[in-house]
Formats: C-alpha cells, sequence, structure tokens
C-alpha cells in the first residue's frame, strides 16, 4: 500500500527524494575529497625518506607571525652535525633561491638550489641522464647545473639536454645532468629546480654574510636508521643550542618526517570532517523535506485514514504504513544519492591528481544514516494519521 501510494504521486515522490540523493551525495564526494587530499599529502611527504630531518632556522614563534628567518643556519653547523652526531648518516646542506633562468629565446623564473653531492641520497632522488654534482664541482665552484625533468621540457622538449648550456643570473651554466620525477612536496614542484654547486651559489648568487658567513636556507639529515631518528633529533638539538649559545627558546627547528606528517593529518581529518559537516546539513534538509510531504500527504489523506480505521485498522497499522512510505523515500534517495556521490570521487580521482577515495564503512555508514533519517522525520507525521479519530475523520467524505 505505501509503494502504490508513492508511484501514485510520482513527481512529489521523486522532488521529496531529491533532497536525500542530494545529501547522500555530497556527504560521499566531500568525505572522497577530504580523503583524497589526505592521501595526496601523505604521498608527497613519503618522498622525503622515512629517517630524514630538516633543521630550518627561525623557532615556531618566528614561523607563526610571518617574521623573516634568521640568518645564524650556517654551513659550519652542518659540518659540525655530520661530525659529531653518532646517529648521523649523511648531512646535505642547501640554500635556495628563486631566479630568473634563460635559454634561446625562453626564460622562466624557478627556484635553484645550491647543494653537496650528499643531497642525491640524503633525499633519495636518482639521476635519469648524465651525472650528479660531484666533489670536485663543488670545490672547484664550477659552472655545471642539474635540472629536473619539467624543466629540461620546457627548455629542450624534444632535444637533447646534456652539454647545451642556461643561463642563471649573470652567468652561463652547462647542464650535466637531468634527474628522475620526484613529483611535489607542499605545492613546490621538484621537477622543475635546478641544482647547482653549493660553493657556485654562493659566490654568484646569494654572497655571504658577513656577521655569519655562509647562511644556509636549510640543512636535510640522514638518519643511520629509521629507529635512531628520535636520538638524531635530540643530539643535534643539544649540539646546535651549544654552538648558537642558546639559553632559552631555540633560532632554528629540527623537523621529521613524522612531525610534518602529524601535522598535514591533523589538518586534512579536520577538512574531511568538516566537509563531512556540511553534506550532513543537506540529508537533514532532505529528512525536513519528508517530514513536510507526509504531513502534506496525512492532511489530503484524512478520508482515506478515517475509512481504514472504521473497518478495523489499528493505530499501529496506520503508524507503519506512513513510516513505511517514510522509509522507502529515504532509502531509494539513500542508494541513488550513493551512486551519484560515488561517480562523483571516480570522476574526480581521474580528471585531477587527487586520489579521491571512500571506504566501505563510509558509504555504508551514509546509507544507514540517510535511512534512520526517514524514519526519524516520518515519525511525527505517521504518529498524527494514526491518531485521528476516524468519526472526525470521516465527516469530511
Amino acid at each position: 500500500m505505501a509503494s502504490k501510494t508513492l508511484i501514485s504521486n510520482k513527481l512529489r515522490s521523486s522532488l521529496t527524494m531529491l533532497g536525500i540523493i542530494i545529501g547522500n551525495a555530497s556527504v560521499i564526494t566531500l568525505v572522497g575529497l577530504g580523503r583524497g587530499a589526505q592521501t595526496l599529502a601523505k604521498n608527497q611527504l613519503s618522498n622525503l625518506g622515512a629517517n630524514v630531518l630538516f633543521i630550518v632556522p627561525g623557532n615556531n614563534d618566528t614561523r607563526r607571525r610571518g617574521i623573516a628567518f634568521p640568518k645564524n643556519l650556517v654551513l659550519d653547523d652542518a659540518y659540525a652535525i655530520e661530525e659529531q652526531v653518532p646517529s648521523v648518516n649523511k648531512v646535505a646542506p642547501q640554500i635556495s633561491a628563486n631566479e630568473i633562468v634563460q635559454s634561446n629565446s625562453k626564460s622562466l623564473s624557478i627556484s635553484i638550489a645550491g647543494i653537496t653531492p650528499e643531497f642525491l641520497q640524503v633525499r633519495s632522488f636518482e639521476v635519469n641522464k648524465g651525472r650528479f654534482i660531484s666533489q670536485n664541482d663543488v670545490k672547484g665552484s664550477k659552472s655545471v647545473v642539474v635540472i629536473g625533468p619539467d624543466l629540461k621540457n620546457e627548455f629542450f622538449k624534444n632535444g637533447i639536454a646534456l652539454g647545451k648550456k642556461i643561463r642563471i643570473k649573470d652567468h652561463s651554466y652547462e647542464i650535466i645532468g637531468v634527474l628522475e620525477p620526484k613529483g611535489a612536496v607542499f605545492g613546490s614542484n621538484q621537477d622543475k629546480n635546478a641544482y647547482i654547486p653549493l660553493t657556485t651559489m654562493v659566490n654568484r648568487i646569494t654572497g655571504k654574510d658577513p656577521t655569519f658567513g655562509i647562511s644556509l636556507s636549510f640543512i636535510s639529515v640522514e638518519a643511520i636508521s629509521k629507529n635512531k631518528t628520535s636520538a638524531a633529533k635530540f643530539q643535534i638539538t643539544n649540539l646546535l643550542r651549544q654552538r648558537h649559545n642558546i639559553l632559552r627558546d631555540d633560532d632554528f627547528a629540527v623537523r621529521s618526517q613524522e612531525d610534518a606528517l602529524n601535522i598535514v593529518t591533523n589538518i586534512t581529518s579536520g577538512l574531511t570532517f568538516l566537509l563531512a559537516g556540511i553534506g550532513a546539513v543537506s540529508l537533514i534538509v532532505g529528512g525536513i523535506g519528508i517530514m513536510n510531504i507526509m504531513l502534506v500527504s496525512v492532511s489530503e489523506r484524512t478520508e482515506e485514514i478515517g475509512l481504514r480505521k472504521a473497518i478495523g485498522a489499528k493505530q499501529s497499522d496506520v503508524l507503519v504504513q506512513f513510516l513505511f512510505e517514510a522509509l522507502i523515500l529515504s532509502v531509494i534517495g539513500g542508494l541513488i544519492g550513493t551512486f551519484t556521490g560515488l561517480s562523483g570521487v571516480y570522476i574526480v580521482g581521474i580528471i585531477t591528481p587527487l586520489p579521491a577515495s571512500v571506504g566501505i564503512p563510509t558509504t555504508l555508514s551514509t546509507m544507514i544514516i540517510s535511512g534512520s533519517i526517514g524514519l526519524i522525520f516520518g515519525v511525527l507525521p505517521a504518529k498524527r494519521a494514526s491518531k485521528l479519530d476516524p468519526i472526525v475523520a470521516l465527516r469530511s467524505l
């Protein structure tokens, strides 16, 4: 009887289900986007290496307030860490700067990194063609450069890059190597960077600080193993505090992949819950729509209810019929909305780099919630229908 009643009012039933459809689709799609953002961030962080630490100038307070980072993290600090910290395997100091790079008639503003040979191992980069920067290149401050694959495609899309020249600032550099694709980290495309010897970077681009000497952008440190990461962090912190004569707040920060992962996980988890909450509002609106239409239906079907009760229908019979009508609307709407949401997640995963996905528990939970909403918001109209006095209802016949 509930099904026949709904079918006889197809347009009304379809519009009533629309709220549930939109709500279910919104929850699944938005949760999928949130989880995709979380997965993307984790994948990018995994490229940094499980046992890699990053030492950066400035403490948490300066970073929160946007104060310019001090230049007190110097090359001698990197040498000291390499020599005095037993749980460290390799140390890779780095100086970064944005510069205009030219080749023929084309120019680009990209990130230039002055590095040492240890960079390749510490940061887990691989050379696709040619070779990487050597110790001799650093000692001789040679005019050589290693470029990322995207930068190679920008300048030499259909040609050979090795042996060619590019111009950085006022000097020409010979390309000696092209790296394997590495991907982006925190929105920065590592495949579009250029890498030159650290000494060349100091002599020709950044220069020396008259107070501190060779200031670094950061230091990448590879611990002996993943289990030694915490020990390395503790030892590096103590060493730099001694070297910088720190008595109170640190003027540097030591970050591990796990630290960055925890921060990103907290942010993306909060984002996912926020998006799920936004979708849940649509579900509630859909439930209110069901209640509204059911109340209208009760008013329109007063005679039918009175006649049924007059020939022996109990209150529970009428209550169950109207609850079933609400349940059918919410379940069918939930199924259609779930299919729509999953399709949306699949399409997002194809047309964007975001690995959007939704787990089975999330899908089932959404369907159960949508069904429950139908029951919850259908209770009031069903109770009102079941409590109608048959004599009063039949007077309108």
